[in-house]
């Protein structure tokens, strides 16, 4: 009963167009004043403590660094790169694309910001070239949802802090650790880079049977110097995955040393950004930083009512007592995020749902890298199609189409993501496989 009024709650509130922050603390305060004895001060103590979580300075310093990238002139290069590699095959233009938002991916953890990178430049001159505006905006929309799959990743930090404090037991009853940001950012490359080539060989296709164009093929002296370049950009790659598998620092780490690392190759080697630039940079970063830490607060607040109510453990027994296996979990857990995607921005649905799920998986043997994993390739989807997915809102105004037209645009690489999705669901060594052999798990 009290589950139904929790959730009934929260989505009469989210009905009334209230932002999800405000609704996920006044359905917490309200039910904790009118149904329950819980102390005030417990609250205030939880508040406080939940967010004082190392990793969650990661989040900042991403959006820092990939915002000095977006502004810093290193996607132009990258797309650059990437024509000099695959621009002579057919849709050149949209293959480069597919790679520019791969590489731009693994340097920035944002989808939004790949899209507005990345599309902002390829957009036009995919329409100058020739190609239709349809197939352009398609191609950069959902390409650009690699920012949250391939690391580093916003999304999958917000996994790894939502279940940071989640109880959970295996099916033998012995304790289950939640995943760590380092484990799902090694587990994130090969599901990253499959997604990219499915999307890439569906580009590929379409450019293949419309005869769309190609650019001429580039020399060895040409795509040499496109790399050089674009190296320094690329070597943020290898500074946050390789120092954080070297152990040279955390993942919060790596990424405060990839904001300061973007901000001397934007302001000091490439010399595109001005230092009378960055105090507009950092106050953009700071407006995107506490959006999303007064979301991750109040989910805090909603993930101790979930607790205190003793919702998951509930659910888990009810699951075990009608014999669902994981199989059937996870369909169902697919089903619930897709739908979640429709009325949510990905760090809300991760923020409520993660804590709920987290034990539920447990119980059934699931690890919790395989969820985080699955979890961050639903939102991906979530981001691609309406009525909020914002990656549409941002092609939509690159490419001046409205949002119905551009997701009928979408719907070749949203199908490709969807098939995605059910082998990564039922695949789990393709997000276990790599941090298993670097011995994270």
């Amino acid at each position: 009963m009290n589950t139904a009024i929790i959730f009934g709650l929260l989505i009469v509130l989210m009905l009334t167009g209230m932002p999800i922050s405000i609704a996920l603390g006044l359905t917490v305060m309200s039910f904790l004043f009118v149904m329950t004895t819980v102390p005030i001060e417990s609250v205030a103590l939880k508040l406080f403590t939940g967010i004082e979580s190392f990793e969650i300075m990661a989040i900042p310093f991403f959006i820092l660094a990939g915002n000095f990238l977006t502004h810093g002139g290193v996607a132009q290069r990258m797309i650059n790169f990437a024509a000099s590699i695959v621009g002579h095959w057919y849709g050149g233009l949209g293959l480069a694309a597919v790679v520019a938002c791969a590489l731009f991916a693994a340097i920035s953890g944002s989808s939004p910001a790949t899209v507005v990178a990345i599309g902002s430049i390829l957009i036009p001159a995919m329409v100058q070239a020739g190609y239709p505006k349809r197939f352009g905006a398609g191609v950069i929309a959902t390409s650009g949802a690699l920012g949250i799959l391939i690391p580093p990743s916003i999304v999958m930090v917000l996994y790894a802090v939502s279940t940071g404090g989640s109880v959970a037991l295996d099916p033998e009853g012995k304790r289950v650790l939640s995943a760590s940001v380092g484990q799902l950012f090694m587990a994130g490359v090969i599901p990253g880079l499959m997604l990219a080539f499915l999307l890439g060989i569906t580009t590929f296709y379409r450019a293949w049977k419309n005869d769309y164009p190609r650019l001429p093929r580039a020399d060895w002296r040409a795509r040499l110097k496109a790399f050089r370049e674009s190296v320094w950009g690329l070597l943020l790659i290898v500074i946050v995955l390789g120092g954080i598998y070297a152990g040279l620092f955390t993942p919060t780490e790596a990424a405060a040393v990839s904001a300061v690392y973007a901000f001397v190759i934007a302001v000091f080697v490439y010399r595109d950004m001005s230092l009378r630039d960055v105090p507009k940079v950092l106050l953009s970063s700071a407006n995107m930083s506490a959006m999303i830490l007064y979301i991750i607060t109040n989910a805090v607040l909603f993930s101790f009512l979930m607790t205190s109510e003793q919702i998951p453990q509930t659910m888990t027994a009810w699951l075990k007592s009608s014999g669902i296996g994981w199989v059937e979990f996870l369909m169902i857990v697919n089903v619930i995020l897709l739908v979640a995607g429709n009325v949510m921005e990905p760090s809300s649905i991760v923020l409520i749902t993660a804590p709920i799920l987290f034990p539920i998986a447990a119980s059934l043997g699931i690890h919790p890298v395989h969820l985080g994993i699955l979890m961050t390739v639903n939102m991906e989807v979530g981001l691609c199609h309406p009525p909020v997915g914002l990656n549409l809102y941002v092609a939509s105004g690159i490419a001046k189409m409205g949002i119905t037209e551009l997701t009928i645009a979408t719907w070749p690489w949203l199908m490709t993501m969807l098939i995605f999705l059910i082998i990564v669901t039922y695949v789990p060594e393709l997000s276990l496989w790599l941090p298993r052999m670097l011995g994270m798990l």
